[in-house]
């Protein structure tokens, strides 16, 4: 069973898959949030021959709600109504900073301009999301 994994974002999306298996997940791809977000994505599900989808909830420190949290909430909606797929939902906490982490040893910390390191998070905190999915359902 494949699974997409999704980091939403008001300006970028980015997209992880996990393995045929349903136990790894890798970083897939960056897309713009733009108005054929929901199209691109059910392009990918299809392409991909993905089984279900895992989208990161965004809260704060305390447990509520972000901001973009209802944007988040209606992106789903609109799956829904597009895909015949289950979507579930992964609490996203901190994995951009992770993310940025984890970017920044692969680069051996080398100065790059903070807009290009920024740019090439958002399909590795997908795969986090995707992964802390994983794991809670394989143990």
């Amino acid at each position: 069973m494949r699974y997409l994994g999704i980091d939403y974002g008001s300006k970028k999306v980015g997209l992880s898959l996990s393995d045929e298996e349903g136990k790894i997940a890798f970083p897939f791809k960056i897309i713009p949030n733009n108005l054929e977000l929901v199209d691109t994505v059910h392009s990918i599900c299809g392409e991909e021959e993905v089984s279900a989808i895992v989208l990161g909830e965004s809260t704060d420190v305390s447990g509520k709600p972000n901001k973009i949290m209802g944007s988040i909430e209606e992106f789903k909606r609109n799956l829904e109504g597009e895909l015949d797929l289950p979507i579930y939902f992964q609490k996203e906490f901190m994995t951009s900073i992770f993310a940025r982490g984890n970017e920044g040893k692969k680069e051996n910390n080398a100065r790059k301009n903070k807009k290009e390191k920024e740019e090439k998070i958002d399909d590795s905190a997908a795969a986090l999301i995707l992964q802390r999915y994983l794991d809670k359902i394989n143990n």
